[in-house]
């Protein structure tokens, strides 16, 4: 899931007017930007040429999904931006989809999708999804990429502080997260590693109780890294 995480809704561009009677009127702008757009779109064909799936397949397909039939004018930035974009990239598959239709389409068949990518409120929407797809947000990894510079790695969830100190929360998230960040780096075998161990452990149910597990946070964290340290990842 590639999300543009610095346009659209999430720039606060509006305002209200006559607000508290009853003629209030709320305007919410959804600010799109041709440089922000492309930005992210090329990112996204970059990134499934550079990255296998877990099984080591090529990801051979790149979907953008908008609300190009009702947010015209930003929808149309996108379409245009997309299908130029796409003309580069001759040996991946550009597909389109409208995001309601998506979100079907993500819950019958999740496997039929290979790099998602859209913009920031819709990304914020279907990653969430996304993350319940996996297991729960406990499973869900996440990176804030600057292209060329400083990167931030976190996992979805945050810090979780209603069940801080418990020895409750599902490690798996910010260890995922950890070999997103290797892959970012290059280092995509270890990140592999990683990525291999997580679901030797979800296989086996050496995992949180959120995932159908009895082990606490130390102890399935401490697994992962027993597992690492046996097949030399660690």
């Amino acid at each position: 899931m590639i999300r543009e995480n610095t346009e659209g809704v999430y720039v606060d561009a509006g305002g209200v007017f006559k607000q508290g009677t009853e003629d209030e009127i709320a305007v919410q702008e959804d600010i799109n930007t041709r440089k922000g757009v492309e930005r992210i779109i090329r990112y996204a064909f970059e990134y499934a040429e550079r990255h296998q799936k877990l099984d080591g397949s090529p990801r051979k397909r790149v979907l953008m999904s908008d609300k190009s039939n009702a947010m015209t004018h930003a929808g149309g930035l996108w379409q245009r931006v997309f299908k130029e974009v796409s003309r580069e990239y001759p040996q991946i598959t550009a597909e389109h989809m409208y995001v309601d239709a998506l979100c079907m389409q993500m819950v019958r068949d999740p496997r039929q999708f290979d790099v998602i990518v859209t913009n920031n409120l819709f990304g914020d929407i279907i990653t969430d999804l996304a993350a319940a797809l996996q297991g729960g947000l406990g499973m869900a990894a996440s990176g804030n990429l600057h292209p060329g510079k400083t990167s931030m790695f976190e996992p979805v969830h945050g810090s979780a502080p209603p069940i801080a100190g418990k020895n409750l929360a599902n490690p798996f998230g910010a260890i995922l997260t950890s070999a997103m960040m290797l892959h970012h780096l290059g280092l995509s075998a270890e990140a592999g590693k990683i990525e291999g161990a997580v679901l030797e452990a979800v296989r086996q149910k050496k995992t949180t109780q959120d995932i159908g597990g009895t082990l606490g946070t130390r102890e399935a964290g401490e697994w992962v890294a027993g597992m690492l340290a046996e097949t030399g990842g660690g």
